[in-house]
């Protein structure tokens, strides 16, 4: 898939990830500390200051006594500006007889700082600095010492942990944002109602091709295997035929029997045959002025092929029991799991007809080959069956989701669907799903071919270790999709090759 796509994929499972989380419990968290710390560390005032992408200013998300944002630390000329520049501890004693930004701060707060202490907030993820916390005292007999420093900067380990995963929160937040303005509505729409998720290069193809054959009234044929959605398609491009009047007559041509197959698509009447007890109109009459949908048209007897091309020819035909020509004008919409010029080869289908009975054709993937709608139409699946079934069922664990996405699905979407709502109904509310309670199927594939990163990554819910196993996986995906050039899978990731080999390194990944 392309870069672009690659990181909408990604964008939704972060937003997926995160859902058992909010802000509020990590800025909770943070104010833990905020509350804790001069009590700890015997001091009046603490001040947690954050550096704001593409600003010149820190901060102050968090302080004793202080509204959130209250002041905006310079990057240049201020204490914390100058831890953040260089990622070292400074104590600042007598403060109150030195110039610089803390007088500002003191005459916006009220606060009179004598002496002072700040330490960055190191990332635990790489080398950024995230922000500086400061201690404050105004006492002058209350300075601080370099126990005090190395004190609170082992805090600090600890605090960035609560602070990077607020950043990661509200990042997500700003992506999810951007996204939702981006999509347009039909690649967003449900998978039921006609329409389905297109995340994929190849499915926004078929919706393009959908959106120009709505206003264009030619008959069409929509090959691709069982359960891909090939109905759904039809009535997709049912939606922009011949107004709200317009009928949709599906027919499925496999499922009827021979004998009554020409009965079927052009009626009979009234002791037509044995049983023929009434007058009834054909599947052709019904559709008139709309869509006939032909599903499993490779089914269709020999026998009835010949006339079935005159009605599709002439757009005209009879009744069984009757030489009345009735006038049909419909257009069809054929679908097969066959390839019909394979059949027309080997004498199952009628060549003629092959070529009557459409003038586009639409080939739909099947889910194996597009990967990119897996995890977005088992979410859409998820919030369709949690309102069917009256639950409240979270998600996916990251395990199942690697193993949604690595499955070869050869039931298609139909068979996804099965799935999420085997593991909807065996899942209790507010959990995840797990890969235990999938099908057999499913478990037997994760056994011979899955294997998990680690139970604690499975079953863990702290956003840091989520994002983790998802930078782990699309790592090994991305290398594998390059062979194993680096260079290449960078550029995939969208980031500096340098980053990558960091990464891998830090996971201790063997590809």
């Amino acid at each position: 898939m392309d870069l672009q796509n690659h990181v909408k994929t990604l964008r939704r499972r972060l937003v997926h990830v995160s859902r058992r989380w909010t802000v509020e419990e990590y800025n909770s968290l943070v104010m833990f500390y905020i509350k804790l710390l001069p009590k700890l560390m015997q001091v009046e005032r603490c001040t947690i200051f954050l550096n704001e992408v593409g600003s010149d200013s820190l901060v102050s998300m968090y302080g004793t006594g202080l509204e959130k944002n209250m002041i905006e630390a310079p990057l240049e000329g201020s204490m914390v500006g100058c831890v953040m520049g260089n990622g070292k501890s400074v104590i600042e004693n007598d403060l109150h007889e030195k110039n610089g930004f803390h007088i500002l701060a003191d005459e916006q707060t009220g606060f009179v700082s004598r002496n002072a202490l700040c330490v960055p907030i190191n990332s635990v993820t790489d080398k950024r600095i995230l922000g500086v916390v400061q201690l404050l005292n105004s006492q002058r007999s209350t300075g601080f010492s370099r126990v005090n420093c190395e004190e609170l900067e082992e805090i600090a380990k600890y605090l960035s942990i609560s602070i990077e995963s607020i950043l990661l929160n509200e990042q997500i937040v700003n992506i999810t944002d951007a996204f939702d303005k981006e999509v347009s509505q039909l690649e967003l729409a449900a998978v039921r109602e006609g329409r389905f998720i297109a995340e994929s290069p190849a499915m926004r193809e078929v919706l393009d091709l959908v959106a120009v054959l709505r206003d264009t009234p030619v008959n069409v044929l929509i090959q691709g295997e069982n359960g891909t959605g090939k109905e759904l398609v039809a009535k997709m491009i049912y939606e922009g035929t011949g107004g709200d009047d317009a009928p949709f007559v599906p027919v499925n041509c496999a499922c009827l029997p021979e004998s009554l197959v020409e009965s079927e698509f052009f009626g009979h009447e009234r002791g037509a045959f044995t049983g023929a007890d009434k007058t009834r109109r054909g599947r052709f009459e019904e559709a008139k002025g709309g869509i006939l949908f032909l599903d499993e048209i490779g089914e269709m007897p020999l026998v009835v092929q010949p006339k079935f091309l005159r009605a599709v020819q002439e757009q005209e035909g009879c009744r069984l029991g009757s030489s009345e020509i009735i006038s049909y004008d419909v257009r069809l919409i054929s679908a097969t799991n066959r390839n019909l010029a394979d059949e027309v080869r080997k004498g199952n289908f009628r060549e003629d007809l092959f070529f009557r009975l459409f003038s586009v054709e639409i080939e739909i993937p099947p889910l194996r080959e597009r990967v990119e709608d897996i995890l977005p139409m088992a979410l859409s699946f998820l919030e369709e069956v949690n309102v069917k079934f009256d639950k409240k069922v979270t998600g996916f664990s990251p395990s199942l989701m690697t193993l949604l996405e690595e499955y070869s699905w050869p039931g298609n979407v139909r068979q996804l669907l099965k799935e999420v709502e085997r593991l909807v109904a065996l899942t209790r509310n507010d959990l995840l799903m797990q890969v235990e309670t999938c099908s057999r199927e499913l478990r037997a594939f994760a056994k011979d071919h899955y294997v998990e990163d680690s139970q604690q990554t499975t079953n863990s819910y702290s956003l840091p270790m989520q994002v983790m196993s998802l930078e782990k996986r699309l790592i090994r995906k991305t290398m594998k999709t390059a062979n194993g050039n680096k260079t290449q899978a960078a550029k995939l990731l969208d980031i500096t090759r340098q980053g990558l080999s960091k990464k891998i390194k830090r996971y201790k990944l063997d590809l």
